[in-house]
């Protein structure tokens, strides 16, 4: 009976990782509901707490992403869940980036395409942390 040592995909990611993507969401979320505020009141604040709200959430899914491609890089198999889970997380920081700099507009110039890219995103990164945080293997067993 031989045994074969695969280097599968980590089945769950390790604290750091974790952390560092279950942090995209309450912020990506936060900026959401900023945009929201602002939509409805006019007020410039919900707008600069919208902005500092996306750049964290851009440092926090930039780190998830150096994790997700270092343990894609260890997986043998290189494709399915792995693969999906890393490029959500690229979409997800495009995207964000694209959001930050439409934020950095002039008041009301930011809407209605920083309320829409806020929605995109907190869509985007939910997905991924779902995938991220669930049994993620490369091999046949799930």
């Amino acid at each position: 009976m031989t045994t074969a040592t695969h280097s599968t995909y980590r089945s769950t990611p390790n604290p750091l990782h974790a952390t560092l993507l279950a942090g995209t969401v309450p912020l990506f979320l936060g900026a959401l509901l900023s945009d929201i505020a602002y939509f409805r009141s006019y007020q410039i604040q919900w707008s600069n707490f919208a902005s500092w709200l996306i750049a964290g959430g851009l440092v926090f899914c930039g780190l998830a992403i150096l994790f997700a491609l270092a343990n894609l890089l260890r997986a043998d198999h290189k494709k399915g869940r792995p693969l999906l889970y890393l490029l959500l997380l690229l979409a997800t920081w495009v995207l964000g980036f694209i959001n930050a700099l439409e934020h950095a507009k002039d008041a009301w110039a930011t809407m209605p395409l920083g309320l829409v890219l806020s929605v995109i995103v907190t869509l985007l990164t939910c997905v991924s942390t779902w995938i991220g945080l669930t049994n993620l293997r490369s091999g046949g067993d799930a």
